[in-house]
């Protein structure tokens, strides 16, 4: 795209990422991935980022329950290529972006963040105000 902005290019980065995230949970939750481990599991993939060529792909991921989430890692890691493929010939873009997952920690912090603030030291100073 030669009149591409870098708005126009966050946004379409932000929309091919959204699109593989939903291509890879409809895998996931179908079942289409002969794994085990995955089978035993329910995935969630929480977020998608893009590099700006679009050739890399971070997919976070969380496991419902948040139970054996290196175990699930390591299932995804090992089936990396059939879900590349996979993403390759559902999202419609020049190149074959490559995935890389991490889990997502996010919602650890999340939890970290509301317990301390419920801390009764911590709440005691916010009643204050």
């Amino acid at each position: 795209m030669r009149n591409e902005t870098p708005e126009t290019r966050s946004v379409r980065l932000l929309r091919v990422g959204e699109q593989v995230r939903h291509v890879l949970s409809e895998i996931l939750m179908r079942g289409d991935v002969h794994d085990d481990t995955l089978a035993k599991h329910s995935v969630s993939v929480t977020e998608v980022r893009m590099s700006p060529d679009l050739r890399h792909a971070t997919v976070f991921v969380k496991p419902l329950l948040g139970g054996d989430e290196e175990a699930v890692l390591k299932a995804l890691r090992t089936n990396t290529a059939y879900l590349q493929r996979e993403v390759a010939h559902r999202v419609n873009t020049k190149y074959a972006a490559k995935l890389k997952f991490l889990a997502d920690e996010s919602f650890d912090e999340a939890s970290h963040i509301d317990q301390l603030l419920r801390a009764p030291n911590v709440k005691r100073d916010l009643d204050e105000d």
